[in-house]
C-alpha cells in the first residue's frame, strides 16, 4: 500500500477477510498482503488480523478485532456511477443479504452502508436553479435505488421516457 494520508479502517469481529473478498468482487478491487494472527493471538492462530485492500484507487484496512464495535449508517461510502447500468450492477450484489434504504443507500450483508449515486447528481442539483433542484430532490425522495432517467426528467420538468419501477 502507498502512503496515502487518510486510510479508512474497518473493525470487524471475525469476518474481515470475507467482507473484503466480497467488496473486491463487487467493486473490482485489489487485495493487499494479509497479516495473520500468530500463536500469541488475540485471534485464532492463522486467522486474518489486518486485511489491506483497494477500491477504485482508494486504500482501506480491515481488522478482525473482536465484537466490541459495529458499523452504523453514520459512516457511509459514496460510489459515483456514470450510468444506470453501473448503478444497477453495484446495487444488486450489495442488496443481496443486505438492507435497502431511501435515496440510493444500501447496507450490505456485512453492515457497511454505501450510497450508490449518479455522478451527475451535483449537476442535477443545480444550485443556480432552485426549482430544478427541488424537482430532482422530490423525485429522489421517492426512490430507493436511484433512477438516472427519472432524475434527469425531473431536472428537465418532463415525464421520464420509460419510467422504471425501482
Amino acid at each position: 500500500m502507498s502512503e496515502q494520508k487518510v486510510t479508512p479502517f474497518f473493525w470487524f469481529d471475525n469476518n474481515a477477510e470475507e467482507a473484503v473478498a466480497f467488496w473486491i468482487s463487487v467493486f473490482k478491487g485489489k487485495l493487499g498482503e494479509v497479516s495473520r494472527y500468530g500463536p500469541e493471538g488475540p485471534g485464532p492462530e492463522g486467522s486474518a488480523m489486518v486485511v489491506p485492500f483497494t477500491l477504485y484507487g482508494q486504500e482501506f484496512l480491515a481488522l478482525n478485532g473482536g465484537p466490541e464495535f459495529e458499523f452504523t449508517p453514520a459512516i457511509s461510502f459514496v460510489i459515483n456511477c456514470d450510468t444506470q447500468e453501473e448503478i444497477d450492477a453495484l446495487w444488486e450484489p450489495l442488496c443481496d443479504g443486505g438492507e435497502t434504504m431511501q435515496c440510493g443507500w444500501v447496507r450490505d450483508k456485512f453492515g457497511m452502508t454505501w450510497q450508490i449515486v449518479p455522478s451527475a447528481m451535483p449537476d442535477l442539483l443545480d444550485r443556480d436553479d432552485p426549482e430544478r433542484a427541488s424537482r430532482v430532490m422530490q423525485a429522489m425522495f421517492k426512490m430507493v435505488k436511484l433512477d438516472l432517467n427519472v432524475l434527469r426528467a425531473a431536472y428537465d420538468n418532463r415525464e421520464p421516457a420509460t419510467p422504471l419501477s425501482r
